[in-house]
């Protein structure tokens, strides 16, 4: 994963936001917070999430797919690379 090097600082800040975000739910239910406070939070962590996965698929489909200079066999291992990983994440 060399070539998320030119991210790391964007995705670390990604991962310190989800920390940051399942520290305050874990303060909220210490609190007993509201139901909905906590349903709220849950939703913002599932969205930020989403986004840090988002960004890694983009991140391996130019590098492991799409790249001009890889060979048809480096092409399909980065496509079952990806089908595994969306199938673990879909369910």
């Amino acid at each position: 994963m060399s070539h998320l090097a030119t991210n790391k600082t964007k995705l670390l800040a990604r991962v310190r936001r989800l920390t940051g975000q399942m520290a305050a739910i874990e303060k909220a239910i210490t609190e007993d917070a509201g139901c909905a406070t906590i349903l709220h939070q849950v939703a913002g962590v599932r969205g930020s999430v989403s986004g840090l996965m988002d960004e890694l698929i983009e991140d391996h489909v130019r590098e492991h797919v799409a790249h001009p200079g890889l060979s048809a066999d480096a092409r399909a291992a980065g496509a079952e690379e990806l089908i595994a990983a969306i199938r673990r994440y879909a369910k």
